[in-house]
């Protein structure tokens, strides 16, 4: 790869300013540039949870349509992934860069100003086209540009606002709807997008790879389709009913054109879209199963904690989110920290000793959390894995890019967000079912005496078991009682089958796992036929 400098070709990006590989500072800018880019579409992806009270009266909208504005943006996101990684290979970067943070940054806008549910559907979808622009290029931007002695770290820096950039944006929105209501939710990504365009325009470096094939329409085409029928079978499958005909028929569809895509992509080989052959290899196939669990795991945790504070302990949306803060700061900082330790002994230990952690932590969170113990009886466990999982997730972004050549550093980036986001919709879906029967199988032994329609509210969650807690009158502390107590008796369902998964990962990865520091394919020889952007 080389970048847009006249009469040259050099195998690492030049600077800004025209010397050689961008100095310390200019990658410092370049590394905060596409983290602050990020950090605008993960803070979006979790925002509007918060506030989601507050959007069905705005709009007098139904529970469905509000989980619809809510979910298009996952979904569009999720599905443009692979295509738009690939275009930003072809088109190049910074160009493809600067487009993604002026669609998400108009859309973050007219979601602001959204006056119906329809126009805030419309915008909260063009934010998912943006986003699936911005996501892949911030991470292809990293490995072509740092030099190989500073990728590692600079990954790690990427990993962790990747990972923990959710919770520090779900915590702004709630102090943001607290304070100033939810249509300032919108602030944080439109300011981080003004930012992210004048760093970007500034510091980053363009370059592009040309591999002289075509590219691979039918390969994006059948990935979208694939990527739109699995996640609307996960988003869709807990609401609607596992069995219903629309969740059936997008899960034959999904799975259909998963399998055409395979098909297409042997088919087409080293001109496919996405090298499927590449998942026989150590690299790919372990970094992508790790990251596709870990999120699960974390998105999982966050579908039984966030019930956990505000039904069972009565905290506000601001004080829960802030009760994730500690999880998230050690997250982010171990992620930075990982590369030394895999440097030193193998990202196939690093990545292990990772997933340990967070077993542990899976697993002290199910052996002693109680009503009575509140927030200090999840926090030992919430503090292993945050740990467990900044450990785990820097070796094996770092796996899944250094899988793929240089020229398609776009589409390993959009691999690895692909997998963050299936695994983040698998884990909502399984471990939230889970919580829900564990809960719905302990609560009916402890509603003796408590009048049915209270009873029948109780049976529904936790949070509807405190609504109708007035109406069960002498009997409403022994109705919100039980449902706590039936909540901490499904939360351990959900925390002990995540250990059986974590330690069948431990397994994989100790047998699987790469055993060999990662080499980046940016830090490979310039291939013939690399162009300056």
């Amino acid at each position: 790869m080389s970048t847009n400098q006249p009469g040259k070709v050099s195998a690492e990006p030049r600077g800004v300013a025209g010397e050689g590989v961008p100095d310390a500072r200019q990658r410092r800018t370049i590394l905060i540039a596409v983290c602050v880019a990020l950090m605008a579409v993960i803070a979006s992806v979790s925002g509007l949870n918060v506030a989601q009270p507050d959007l069905a009266v705005t709009f007098g909208a139904s529970q469905s349509t509000i989980l619809w504005i809510i979910n298009i943006y996952t979904l569009s996101l999720a599905a443009l992934l692979l295509p738009l990684g690939a275009i930003g290979d072809r088109v190049g970067r910074k160009p493809m860069l600067l487009s993604g943070l002026t669609v998400f940054g108009i859309a973050s806008a007219a979601a602001g100003f959204a006056p119906s549910a329809a126009v805030m559907l419309a915008a909260r979808l063009l934010g998912g086209v943006g986003a699936a622009i911005i996501m892949p290029i911030t991470l292809a931007v990293i490995t072509s540009t740092f030099p190989e002695g500073e990728r590692g770290r600079a990954i790690g820096v990427w990993t962790g606002v990747a990972g923990g950039g959710g919770i520090l944006g779900m915590f702004l929105s709630a102090a943001l709807v607290d304070v100033a209501g939810w249509r300032w939710l919108f602030v944080l990504p439109v300011a981080l997008v003004v930012v992210a365009l004048t760093m970007t325009l500034r510091s980053v470096p363009d370059s592009r790879e040309t591999s002289g094939r075509t590219f691979d329409t039918v390969g994006a085409l059948t990935s979208i389709v694939a990527v739109v029928g699995l996640i609307f079978v996960l988003q869709e499958g807990p609401e609607r009913g596992w069995t219903a005909p629309a969740t059936l028929l997008s899960l034959a569809v999904g799975i259909t054109a998963a399998g055409a895509f395979v098909a297409w992509e042997l088919r087409r080989r080293d001109a496919a879209l996405l090298d499927v052959r590449l998942f026989g290899e150590r690299s790919l196939a372990g970094g992508s199963i790790t990251l596709l669990v870990v999120f699960g795991v974390q998105a999982g945790i966050f579908v039984v904690l966030f019930p956990f504070f505000q039904a069972v302990l009565g905290w506000s949306g601001l004080l829960s989110t802030l009760a994730l803060m500690p999880m998230a700061v050690l997250m982010m900082t171990v992620s930075g920290l990982a590369p030394k330790l895999a440097a030193r002994i193998g990202p196939r230990a690093t990545t292990a000793t990772g997933i340990l952690l967070a077993c542990a932590g899976l697993a002290l969170m199910a052996a002693i959390v109680s009503v009575d113990g509140g927030y200090l009886s999840v926090l030992p466990g919430m503090l292993a894995m945050g740990i467990g999982m900044g450990l785990s997730m820097t070796p094996s972004t770092e796996a899944i890019t250094s899988a793929l050549p240089r020229e398609r550093q776009g589409v390993a980036s959009a691999l690895n967000d692909v997998t963050r986001e299936f695994g983040t919709a698998l884990g909502v879906a399984l471990l939230g079912a889970l919580l829900s029967a564990g809960y719905r199988n302990a609560i009916d032994s402890r509603l003796a005496g408590v009048p049915s329609g209270p009873a029948d509210a109780a049976r529904e969650g936790v949070a509807n078991a405190v609504d109708a807690a007035d109406q069960a009158g002498p009997h409403a502390r022994v109705l919100i009682r039980a449902a706590q107590e039936s909540f901490v008796d499904g939360w351990q369902h959900a925390m002990w089958a995540g250990v059986a998964v974590m330690a069948a990962l431990i397994v994989y990865v100790l047998a699987r796992g790469p055993q060999h520091p990662i080499r980046t394919p940016a830090n490979e020889p310039e291939p013939a036929d690399a162009t300056a952007g």
